[in-house]
């Protein structure tokens, strides 16, 4: 496969040419990676209106990922969240449907400002069994629900940073039942279109669906993908780039850009057999721990999350205990310590966390477990609470006060509280749990 956007820049930096264009580096500098850092120049096509070597490398990205369509985002998932949420809002707009989207609460806090910029309400799928670690969404529930009350999207998120997933597939026929878009946060999932069993959100029918590549594919930081299924309504296709243009900063990274360009080679290459080896080699991780007493929860295969209380104990002191011994962890909080190896990662360093796990001590189970999860009254719009006057209270104060923050979300999975939503004695229990002394309300 060509990289078209790699060719240009290496041709150009090659040619040692006068730069009189920004970046003010002029190519050289203490990095030395500048001379590969460039701009919208003639020649170097222009992100969000892409004619040439960027909708080249995007249509590369699309056939690989069987997308309709594939945007380039040089800033992350949370770009590709808010031009969602806009286009399904168009959407709605032309058709005459409400601005209202049904979510599943494990949301990230991006679409939380999404939904305050854009005016957007949203009605919240709840955990069956009201959990803070999991939003497990049947699709029983989720057509119930739909049965219910007129949305303009459903947005799902799916792997969850404990490596939850959804049966996307069924989600997608209900949603398609329904004529409701399905939207899907894939943020943490890039990779499962290349698993030997293709379990990627646009192969089982979502609409649109973002993904972080620089998460678990080789990208830099900030390297996303939008991606619009096959089966969208046609006008994602057509307003995508627009839809991205009213969030993006009109001076992308061209370093982010060859990431995602030079990632097409490698996952049309060798990629799917490295990841199958790593899938491989992170189960046998996983049963040898299992094996020695602990508990990992999840069913991502290319993400450990163990549970640790019932080895003795808490996320925060197993992270803290990996970190002395050299071993940087994602995440941990009370319950969990979330890894995430990759097809990247040296057999060597699956082995060294293998052997720092098994020779920590098992000590008596801590039995403290988290708080259940609150229901919470809504005081206000999303937006409302977000763009009102605010300040920072003492918990004990804000009891009884309507949260201004985009989410209280102490937990990976399912935040405690959402904008507009009134902060209540159980939302306080679950701030004590999690450490949380304070938070942002509105101003009375």
């Amino acid at each position: 496969m060509n990289t078209p956007i790699c060719d240009f820049v290496r041709d150009y930096a090659a040619r040692e040419g006068v730069r009189m264009h920004m970046p003010g580096h002029k190519g050289a500098g203490p990095l030395g990676i500048e001379k590969l850092d460039i701009t919208e120049i003639a020649g170097a096509d222009e992100l969000y209106h892409a004619r040439g070597i960027i909708r080249e490398s995007e249509k590369n990205a699309a056939r690989l990922f069987g997308a309709a369509r594939t945007l380039y985002s040089a800033e992350g998932s949370s770009l590709c969240i808010r031009a969602m949420l806009y286009l399904a809002l168009l959407r709605a707009k032309r058709l005459g449907v409400p601005c209202r989207l049904l979510a599943g609460r494990n949301a990230h806090k991006t679409l939380m400002t999404a939904a305050a910029l854009l005016d957007i309400d949203i009605d919240w799928l709840y955990p069956a069994d009201g959990s803070l670690l999991r939003c497990d969404i049947a699709p029983g529930a989720l057509e119930e629900a739909l049965g219910a009350g007129q949305y303009m999207a459903v947005y799902l998120t799916s792997p969850d940073y404990l490596g939850h997933m959804l049966d996307i597939a069924g989600l997608s026929a209900v949603c398609r039942s329904c004529h409701v878009p399905l939207l899907v946060d894939n943020a943490h999932g890039a990779y499962l279109k290349f698993l030997p069993e293709d379990a990627h959100p646009i192969t089982l029918g979502a609409d649109l669906c973002c993904d972080s590549a620089h998460k678990t594919l080789g990208c830099l930081t900030g390297a996303a993908y939008l991606h619009i299924g096959p089966d969208a309504p046609e006008e994602f296709c057509r307003e995508a780039e627009a839809a991205l243009s009213l969030f993006a900063s009109t001076s992308p990274s061209y370093l982010i850009l060859q990431s995602l360009d030079a990632a097409n080679a490698d996952l049309a290459g060798a990629y799917p057999e490295r990841l199958a080896r790593c899938i491989a080699r992170t189960e046998r991780l996983k049963n040898r721990l299992r094996d020695a007493g602990w508990t990992i929860t999840g069913e991502e295969p290319m993400k450990l999350a163990l549970m640790p209380k019932g080895y003795g104990y808490t996320g925060d002191e197993l992270h803290d205990l990996l970190r002395a011994r050299g071993i940087e962890c994602e995440f941990s909080d009370p319950d969990h310590l979330v890894l995430m190896p990759s097809p990247h990662t040296p057999a060597a360093d699956f082995d060294r966390l293998e052997a720092a796990l098994l020779e920590i001590p098992k000590r008596p189970p801590i039995e403290l477990l988290p708080p259940p999860l609150p229901m919470p009254r809504r005081v206000c719009s999303i937006r409302q609470a977000m763009l009102s006057p605010r300040r920072q209270v003492p918990i004990r104060e804000a009891l009884g006060r309507a949260l201004a923050d985009a989410h209280m979300g102490c937990p990976p999975a399912v935040p405690i509280l959402m904008a507009g939503e009134q902060v209540d004695a159980a939302a306080v229990r679950c701030f004590d749990y999690y450490g949380r002394e304070s938070c942002l309300v509105m101003e009375l």
